[in-house]
């Protein structure tokens, strides 16, 4: 592999480590922050409702600056906002500041995010072609799903207990502290390779030239825009999955208060995006076709989805768990290796920011509906539902498949035939 490639996996892996850790680091104790700042439950969950409106507002508007403007200076433009967010979070707590500041700083801070998605995946991608890399993207993405799993594991942990040894306040001074390393990292080795942003025309005609290629590409791309229909209904029960089973667990476990028990959840989910990652490879050998791969994760996750609401069982239920967190992990790198084969490099960031717009707004959909379910008729029930939400997924994945895309096949690479040369040798 050529040097600069690696140069350009380690800048990504780097940029994945800090960005994942910097935000997981207050995941444990964000609630408890809220709460202590003088909030009631309701402006809690609200404000975080708000972070997630942020992202669904700005999602494509930042795709676009990336496309025009770059993407350097799209994830540097994000991180800034982030780092900024987060120290206006820390000065709200410190003054206990009305529920409309919390609502304010939480759409700045998923305005902050909507800078990093779509912008860093764009520019591995365009960076690495740049660069004479002849190795899968899968692999890639693979090793970025297990560096974000450990970023996740640690950070959730090591918040909660520097929150533990001092107040709640520390683990955000830590993650603006992060923060401003990322900025660093980023100006210093994140270069756009292999893509020009259009810096020569005026700012409304390059805005048009980006939305309307990314329509195109995105949209009006039949196998691409499948995928992305199936986004809100994967997404959307994905984060009700995740956020529920920590009340969910503890129900199963018999004491509302164990609270160590309800962390189990994050836990999970961060060795499962661990494996899951590891195995991609392995993963990659299994089938033909990348839809093969998405179409088959799609049933089981709604199989996996479904048993989550009918076992009983607290030591099943976190079998299950995991099983559905890998499976998510696997398939992951395959659909972002699937979709990234079919954009156009100028569009990239901005086709990518609307897929993670369709996922946004089908958590936006999806959370409080099955909150719902969940209330009126508890937490089995609610998972039951959301797997039959997930199933209207598969479908879109099926359709895909029928499109016969040219990144849908999975060819062997140099990578995979020397394992495979050395396992005929080894037999």
């Amino acid at each position: 592999m050529p040097t600069e490639a690696r140069t350009v996996q380690r800048t990504y892996l780097a940029l994945t480590l800090l960005t994942t850790l910097a935000a997981s680091f207050i995941w444990g104790i964000n609630t408890l922050f809220l709460l202590d700042a003088g909030l009631s439950n309701t402006e809690a969950f609200a404000a975080n409702a708000f972070f997630t409106v942020g992202q669904v507002i700005f999602e494509v508007p930042t795709g676009v600056v990336a496309d025009t403007r770059g993407r350097r200076f799209s994830f540097m433009l994000g991180a800034g906002t982030f780092l900024l967010s987060t120290l206006l979070y820390l000065l709200m707590w410190n003054v206990n500041a009305p529920f409309l500041g919390w609502a304010l700083a939480s759409i700045l801070l998923g305005l902050g995010f909507t800078f990093f998605s779509g912008a860093t995946e764009a520019w591995l991608v365009d960076a690495l072609k740049a660069t004479g890399f002849t190795g899968n993207l899968e692999s890639v993405f693979g090793r970025a799903q297990v560096v974000g799993g450990v970023a996740m594991l640690t950070g959730s942990v090591l918040g909660g207990v520097v929150a533990q040894l001092t107040d709640l306040g520390v683990p955000y001074i830590v993650r603006a502290a992060m923060l401003g390393v990322t900025l660093g990292i980023a100006w210093w080795f994140m270069h756009d390779l292999g893509f020009t942003p259009e810096r020569g025309v005026s700012p409304t005609t390059a805005v048009r030239n980006v939305v309307n290629g990314a329509v195109d590409g995105g949209l009006r791309n039949p196998p691409v825009r499948w995928l992305m229909l199936a986004a809100p209904f994967t997404v959307g029960v994905g984060f009700y999955a995740f956020y529920a089973l920590q009340p969910y667990l503890l129900e199963l476990w018999g004491d509302p208060n164990a609270y160590s028990i309800a962390g189990l959840a994050a836990a999970i989910i961060a060795g499962a995006q661990i494996l899951g990652g590891l195995l991609v490879p392995v993963a990659r050998r299994l089938f033909t076709r990348r839809t093969h791969a998405l179409i088959l994760g799609g049933v089981l996750n709604v199989i996996l989805v479904a048993l989550l609401g009918w076992v009983p069982s607290f030591w099943l239920a976190i079998i299950l768990l995991a099983s559905w967190a890998m499976v998510f992990a696997i398939e992951a790198p395959m659909r972002q290796a699937f979709i990234n084969g079919l954009i156009p490099s100028e569009q990239r960031a901005t086709v990518l920011s609307f897929d993670s717009l369709m996922g946004s707004a089908g958590g936006v959909l999806a959370q409080p509906a099955l909150g719902r379910t969940a209330d009126l008729f508890g937490y089995p029930a609610s998972y039951v539902a959301a797997a039959a939400i997930q199933a209207v997924a598969v479908p879109f994945a099926v359709l895909a498949r029928r499109e016969n895309a040219s990144s849908d096949p999975i060819t062997p690479d140099a990578a995979d035939e020397e394992e495979a040369a050395a396992e005929e040798l080894s037999a």
